[in-house]
């Protein structure tokens, strides 16, 4: 009996020596450090390591803990490329999940393979992202521009317009949203008299501004992101542009990470994101109350996107029963978990089906506005179908 207790110790020894050795599950996080998403750069991080210390509180994974490092960059596909190319090669980083835009992310996923790394792409959303720019170790689970322009159906529906402006930036996102908006209105019987591409990083938006206002449509529709989604808010007011509308809807230009330096601006705003901390699920009730505990304040959607990459990741590598790359890939297509956004499974394509919110914009006092949760969006009337210009 002895003999079977020691032997059974030595074993269990043996096994946490053998964890230890393998040492910490690396998690890579590239982000921003200049240009006018460099604000956003301190959500995503933040978010990342809550999501890893919960999981490593809970155990980590295959008895082995979590680890996060950042690498920052400036914000171009060719400085993202070493950012990662950085966090591989020199740091031994095997997962990569931080900030990352369209281009940046068709820029990156044909190297990873290369790198001998996989990326869970928390914020990108061009639809080639998961088209014809899919990649063998790209996955995604932030939305795409099609799943926005879906999720947009039924506030574009419920105003009834006839013609429309658009204005969006002037990258992959962009044209897509434009392209994929202008589809969906015509499906209606509506047009588009005005699209608008605005360069990243434009301070002065008056020239946008008089063109929208040279050909007046009934709607709006709106993706301007980052500092540069304040700057045409407060500009948009001065010239009482969206007054002249009888409605505006948006994706990625009003919400909470930005209302606060918009003022009202945006008030009557109809807008589409991932997440609302008011979402109705078990898992994301507990993320607020870790937000309500550790920063005093509720999650916005960035963090969430980025804390659903984390559940994700994690969820494919419990799954795989091992971090070998193509074990862990191989886990994440098809993979069903339960996230702080509810249900929601990895396709073929390398896009998580995953539903939306549709949000208003409401006054909140003098020069102050709120979002309003308004429903959820259900993942079957989001997802497009699957690309057949992705070929994996």
């Amino acid at each position: 009996m002895i003999k079977k207790l020691l032997a059974a110790a030595t074993a269990a020894v043996a096994l946490q020596g053998s964890a230890l050795a393998q040492g910490s599950i690396k998690i890579g996080v590239p982000l921003v450090e200049a240009g006018p998403l460099a604000f956003i750069m301190t959500f995503y991080q933040e978010s990342i390591k809550a999501a890893v210390d919960t999981l490593n509180a809970q155990g980590g994974a295959l008895g082995r803990k979590y680890e996060v490092v950042t690498q920052t960059h400036a914000g171009t596909p060719a400085t993202a490329i070493a950012a990662v190319t950085r966090l591989t090669q020199q740091d031994g980083v095997p997962f990569i999940l931080g900030f990352s835009t369209s281009p940046m992310s068709l820029a990156i996923g044909p190297r990873l393979a290369g790198l001998n790394a996989l990326q869970i792409d928390v914020s990108s959303t061009s639809d080639d992202v998961t088209g014809k720019g899919c990649a063998t170790n790209m996955f995604r689970t932030s939305v795409s521009d099609a799943m926005q322009v879906n999720a947009l159906k039924g506030p574009v529906k419920k105003l009834g317009l006839k013609t429309w402006n658009i204005i969006v930036p002037d990258y992959a996102m962009g044209h897509d949203f434009a392209k994929r908006f202008a589809a969906s209105v015509q499906e209606t019987g509506a047009t588009v008299q005005t699209t608008l591409f605005a360069p990243l990083g434009t301070p002065d938006f008056g020239s946008f501004i008089n063109q929208l206002a040279s050909k007046p449509a009934e709607g709006l529709a709106v993706v301007i992101i980052g500092s540069d989604a304040i700057n045409f808010a407060k500009q948009a007011k001065q010239f009482g542009m969206f007054e002249k509308y009888k409605g505006v809807v948006a994706a990625n230009f009003t919400n909470e990470v930005v209302l606060g330096a918009q003022g009202d601006a945006t008030v009557g705003v109809a807008t589409v994101q991932g997440y609302t901390y008011q979402f109705p699920s078990p898992r994301n009730e507990a993320m607020v109350k870790l937000w309500d505990n550790r920063f005093k304040r509720k999650p916005n959607y960035l963090e969430a996107e980025a804390y659903l990459g984390v559940e994700v990741l994690h969820a494919a590598i419990v799954k795989a029963g091992s971090t070998d790359l193509a074990a862990v890939r191989s886990a994440l297509v098809g993979l069903k978990t339960n996230t702080i956004v509810g249900d929601v499974e990895m396709r073929g394509d390398h896009q998580l089906a995953r539903p939306m919110v549709s949000m208003q914009i409401e006054r909140a006092g003098e020069g102050k506005a709120t979002t309003v949760f308004k429903n959820v969006e259900p993942t079957a009337s989001v997802m497009p179908v699957v690309s057949p210009e992705c070929k994996l």
